[in-house]
């Protein structure tokens, strides 16, 4: 009689992939391991289902274990870490020896070694040499940025193997070059599974469900919600023999989400607040600066993470001590003393400010109590205040986001408030 673990890895699942990320470093806590995120997401592009995420340290034999179960219960393995020339990147030699096939030094990923390491005329060290080995019959995934290849192999039937730095953006630039291209044409041969995320502000992710309780319960595609800082995702999920079929289902569903949402739908898949309400400016020609307190820079962040940003985005203050948003803003002195730093007057002061020094047709402004100290019973922690000043446009709110939130989620919930309601000042501006 079979043991449940028998069972689990002698019976292999529906097409599918897993994700093996390697290094000690990341079970340490060292660094965040965000290659798991978004090598996810790049699966899900192409319509490949994973199914299980793992995390292993630099031990050869529980990686081996890793690797083994792995080949028998899904068809796809994508590793990150391990390739470098230490003596802790293990990974290479343990998949050759899981599948007792022998390394092979290949002079191509020599010749390139020595190019990059500007060590033409005189010998690798042996460390360095070790980036050339790979598993007999294994094809290259180059590394265009850094010394590591990769490899695409398929050691056994149905099971293949890419392997890739944990440097992100090494990642990035070997998947967008080959690997996607190798998985496509020798591996997707199946029914596959394809997906389109529908991003939302404004909305909770309870009442965005009540409002589509009919498109829960479909079945191909799936629908689903997930919820995080300020922000809901609805996935819509589609099976079918290729992408052109599973994008047929997911269309009539993306169409009726957004007719039943409206605005409060404000992109797809990898869109962001800062990324439409830049497009926006730049559509209309219009520019921006901010004033920020209790954000510190957080808005002006954001948008200076887009390419160009600096055709809208002119530039910005943090006026967090209150000396500031009267010298540099002109925030006049007696409206702080007579309604608090965080107040509507005084965050409207501060936009009308900004909007004048810097010249643009828009400005923001916040100002509130991010904790967890600094409240009281009239303005708890979570208090929050804004403003949007426009060619035509003067409007002031407030939000109470809780004091049971953590000083930064209180930050990050003003900054996606704020990004949201300028986009929609914007959208609506005449």
């Amino acid at each position: 009689m079979k043991t449940s673990k028998e069972i689990t890895i002698n019976q292999k699942n529906q097409f599918g992939a897993e994700i093996l990320c390697i290094g000690s470093e990341i079970l340490l806590g060292n660094i965040v391991n965000t290659n798991s995120q978004w090598i996810a997401e790049q699966l899900a592009i192409l319509g490949v289902p994973h199914f299980r995420q793992t995390v292993i340290g630099d031990n050869p034999a529980r990686l081996k274990e890793a690797i083994l179960e792995a080949s028998n219960r899904s068809e796809i393995l994508i590793t990150t870490g391990g390739l470098g020339p230490t003596p802790d990147d293990i990974t290479t030699k343990v998949i050759a020896d899981t599948f007792k096939t022998p390394l092979e030094q290949r002079n191509d990923i020599l010749i390139d070694l020595k190019n990059k390491l500007k060590n033409k005329d005189t010998e690798l060290s042996e460390s360095q040499k070790k980036q050339s080995l790979v598993p007999k019959g294994a094809k290259i995934i180059s590394n265009y940025s850094g010394t590591a290849p990769g490899i695409y192999w398929s050691p056994k039937e149905n099971f293949t193997i890419l392997t890739f730095p944990g440097v992100p953006s090494e990642l990035k630039e070997m998947w967008a070059k080959e690997a996607a291209k190798l998985l496509i044409s020798n591996t997707l041969s199946k029914e596959v599974i394809s997906s389109k995320v529908l991003n939302f502000a404004g909305i909770s992710e309870s009442l965005l469900a009540d409002k589509i309780p009919h498109l829960l319960k479909s079945n191909n595609p799936t629908v689903a919600t997930y919820a995080s800082t300020g922000a809901v995702r609805i996935r819509i999920t589609a099976k079918g023999p290729n992408l052109k079929e599973t994008n047929k289902l997911i269309e009539p569903i993306k169409k009726e989400l957004t007719q039943i949402t409206g605005l409060k739908c404000f992109g797809v898949d990898n869109e962001t607040l800062e990324r439409i309400v830049f497009k926006l400016l730049l559509k209309r020609k219009e520019t921006i600066a901010v004033a920020e307190s209790c954000t510190g820079g957080g808005i002006g962040s954001k948008l200076t993470k887009i390419p160009g940003s600096s055709k809208v985005f002119h530039g910005g203050v943090i006026a967090y001590n209150n000396s500031i948003k009267q010298r540099l803003l002109g925030v006049p002195e007696e409206i702080i003393n007579t309604h608090g730093a965080v107040s509507k007057p005084v965050v409207e002061s501060m936009a009308r400010g900004v909007q004048i020094k810097f010249k643009v047709n828009w400005a923001i402004s916040v100002s509130g109590i991010a904790g967890p100290t600094g409240g009281s019973k009239l303005k708890p922690v979570g208090l929050v205040n804004f403003c949007i000043k426009g060619p035509k446009t003067l409007i002031t709110w407030e939000e109470n986001f809780g004091s049971n939130k953590t000083r930064e989620d209180i930050q990050k919930l003003s900054v996606l408030n704020a990004l949201d309601r300028l986009r929609l000042s914007i959208i609506m501006a005449n």
